[in-house]
C-alpha cells in the first residue's frame, strides 16, 4: 500500500531503479582488458599478483587507494532525492 498520492508498489520501483542505478555505475567503472606493467600514476612497478586478480588494472594500490577515498568524499549523485531533502 502506498501512501498520498503514490500507487501501489512505487516505493518498491524507486528503491529498486536506485540499486540498479548503483549496479550500473559500480560496473561501468570496473577495470577492463589488459592489465599495466606500472602504474598510470606514479609509474611503480604494479605485481603480477595485483595485474592477474584485477584485470586491466592501471593504478597500484596505493594510488588506488587515494582515487577510492577521492570518489567516496566526492559521493554519487541522489537524482531522485530524498522525503528529508524535500522537506527541507
Amino acid at each position: 500500500m502506498a501512501g498520498g498520492w503514490a500507487r501501489d508498489g512505487a516505493v518498491q520501483e524507486q528503491i529498486d531503479a536506485s540499486v540498479e542505478d548503483a549496479v550500473k555505475r559500480a560496473r561501468s567503472q570496473m577495470a577492463r582488458g589488459t592489465s599495466s606493467s606500472h602504474c598510470e600514476e606514479c609509474e611503480t612497478a604494479i605485481p603480477e599478483a595485483r595485474r592477474t586478480a584485477v584485470p586491466g588494472v592501471k593504478l597500484c594500490v596505493k594510488c588506488q587507494e587515494l582515487e577510492d577515498t577521492e570518489a567516496k568524499r566526492l559521493g554519487g549523485i541522489n537524482r531522485r532525492g530524498s522525503k528529508d531533502s524535500q522537506l527541507r
